[in-house]
């Protein structure tokens, strides 16, 4: 679940890559839908820190993605505009 508590996102394998999928959306002001996905390419930089790609599909934008594993959940930090464009989004695990 996002820190916000805006979604509710399913991350699992879908090929060589990872797939989060909006399974539930609060705010839909934005255009965020459920079944919308967000498809990564990550590879390990350590033991708590992944480093890669994400593509979304649906706004055709590809974005540098850091997912770090934290002490109950997930961090993420995607970027575009050669990182001059960034935000980051806590997770945790829903109940």
């Amino acid at each position: 679940m996002r820190d916000d508590g805006n979604a509710r996102v399913s991350i699992a394998p879908c090929g060589q890559q990872l797939c989060a999928t909006n399974l539930w959306i609060r705010d839909t002001s934005k255009g965020e839908k459920a079944g919308d996905r967000l498809i990564m390419t990550l590879k390990p930089k350590s033991a708590q820190v992944l480093v890669g790609k994400a593509y979304d599909p649906k706004r055709r934008l590809t974005y540098s993605m850091t997912l770090t594993v934290t002490q109950g959940g997930l961090s993420t930090r995607g970027c575009m505009v050669g990182g001059l464009v960034c935000k980051n989004i806590g997770w945790k695990a829903a109940k």
